[in-house]
């Protein structure tokens, strides 16, 4: 098993659309939720905040209005596959303005997220 060291970012853009993604280290569910809503005050002009969680045994994703299974899970899917605990990845999208479609929109969430855990110094636990 592993975590994360610091917080790091990663960004895909695609016909406007920009998604920011934000890993970090968090010990419990209450941390997350206060990073989530810190990050949602801070871009409150964009659209979703798509996110993944795994937390000791507790696990969750969520795709805040995007088709289901095009966001939350993808991500979840990668932390469950770098076998990554005590991770969070929250994923802000700014829409541009046209509708990417379902693949399109998991590849983008999902690359976002894998730019954002490629910069992490990973550290066994």
């Amino acid at each position: 098993m592993f975590t994360i060291k610091d917080s790091k970012t990663g960004y895909v853009e695609l016909n406007k659309s920009k998604f920011y993604s934000f890993a970090f280290h968090v010990e419990d569910v209450d941390t997350f939720k206060n990073c989530l809503q810190n990050l949602r005050k801070e871009n409150s002009k964009a659209k979703h905040a798509v996110y993944a969680y795994r937390i000791g045994v507790a696990s969750k994703s969520c795709d805040d209005g995007e088709p289901k299974g095009t966001g939350g899970r993808p991500i979840l899917e990668l932390l469950n596959k770098k076998n990554l605990n005590n991770v969070a990845i929250i994923v802000i999208r700014y829409f541009g303005g046209s509708e990417l479609g379902a693949g399109r929109l998991l590849r983008c969430y999902l690359n976002s997220a894998i730019d954002a855990i490629n910069k992490c110094e990973l550290v066994e636990e």
